[in-house]
């Protein structure tokens, strides 16, 4: 378990709903914080609410769909603080609901550019700078539940880009030295901005989530998880999966010929 005193956490998407509710839960164990997002009255509001309380906030305005805004961001932690100890690529927003052959096409990008594309300039931008500290430092990404499964109709992109998280950070796993853990955090309907005011009553209070999330981060969990009933709709997927592969793929001796893993292992062997 990470001991958060002290160290640097940096939330994008953080003056608001999970983003500030984890902002909360490192800054009671004495984390220092620099809280980024593009709206800066929302940033400062965060940041007074946090300093009330005693904790160490600060704020930068940051589009991270932009890289160049990312870059920035990280140039600012690091004069301030000369580090960074926890990178949360938390920054999303959501879709115009719609059909798939309706959605415009700027829409669908907006919401790639964001929910996807601001994690991977994140990733990119943080992780090279955190795996040159030499000292354990965690970089996590917010995905959805709708990584897993759809769960709302009318969403594609939304979903598509939640999907598109989890890859990514499964392979960024992969780039990065053992001392920078990497993981994924997988809401479930959690009440925030994102969603209608009308349906929020129905969702999981933030402060709630993040206590359930929070000591999982500071344990280095590769999945973050929450909400228990999504295990009935990933179980729904896999069943199909394999009904699928059992019925027109099935497993034989030597069916390893094709794995792409284990044909590198022998060719570097």
């Amino acid at each position: 378990m990470m001991d958060m005193k002290d160290k640097v956490v940096v939330i994008t998407g953080g003056a608001t709903g999970i983003g500030f509710a984890l902002a909360k839960q490192f800054g009671a164990e004495g984390a220092k914080l620099v809280l980024a997002e593009p709206r800066e009255h929302r940033l400062k509001e965060a940041c007074e609410a946090l300093s009330s309380d005693g904790i160490d906030a600060r704020w930068y305005v940051c589009d991270v769909a932009q890289l160049e805004s990312v870059e920035a961001l990280a140039d600012f932690v690091w004069r301030e603080h000369a580090r960074c100890d926890v990178l949360i690529n938390n920054a999303g927003v959501a879709q115009k609901p719609g059909r798939l052959p309706k959605v415009d096409m700027a829409e669908a990008r907006r919401v790639m550019d964001v929910n996807f594309f601001g994690v991977w300039h994140g990733c990119a931008v943080f992780g090279p700078r955190m795996a040159s500290q030499d000292t354990p430092s965690m970089i996590y990404n917010t995905g959805s539940e709708n990584s897993f499964f759809c769960a709302m109709p009318g969403a594609a992109a939304y979903i598509a880009s939640k999907h598109a998280v989890l890859g990514l950070t499964e392979n960024f796993r992969e780039d990065m030295p053992d001392h920078v853990t990497v993981g994924t955090i997988f809401p479930g309907w959690v009440a925030s901005e994102l969603n209608p005011p009308e349906v929020n009553q129905y969702a999981m209070d933030t402060d709630e989530f993040a206590a359930i999330i929070y000591p999982q981060i500071r344990a280095g969990e590769r999945f973050v998880v929450s909400h228990a009933y999504n295990r009935v709709r990933i179980r729904e997927r896999i069943d199909a999966v394999e009904a699928a592969f059992e019925t027109h793929a099935p497993r034989y001796d030597g069916d390893e010929e094709y794995d792409v893993r284990t044909v590198i292992a022998r060719m570097r062997g």
